[in-house]
């Protein structure tokens, strides 16, 4: 498999298991010349890539104001997990946090 490199800037923002200090939702941000390319683990039974945040902010310069207009339901709360440690709901709104956190960083 063919990996090419990155050009840009990458974050990459988790939310913990209080036990096992694995990411319950992790959220990987590319900014690049290309664009943004996101995607997070954890949230639902397999890794998925953020569409709907790379094509808000498709041909846009990353500022707060755009990250944060950005950053808003992401995915929905149907069919990700959910466990003692996170609702689906709340996997949801840590999506959006994390891509947020994320996208602040590489900025």
């Amino acid at each position: 498999v063919h990996i090419p490199a990155t050009a840009g800037k990458q974050a990459y923002e988790k939310f913990p298991h209080p036990a096992s200090r694995y990411a319950v939702v992790g959220v990987a941000v590319v900014a690049g010349p290309n664009g943004v390319r996101a995607a997070v683990t954890g949230a639902g039974e397999h890794a998925m890539r953020l569409s709907k945040l790379e094509q808000a902010l498709s041909g846009k310069s990353l500022s707060a104001e755009t990250i944060i207009a950005a950053c808003q339901n992401l995915v929905s709360p149907q069919g990700l997990n959910h466990d003692l440690v996170a609702s689906a709901e709340y996997r949801a709104h840590l999506v959006d946090v994390l891509a947020k956190r994320a996208l602040l960083r590489v900025m």
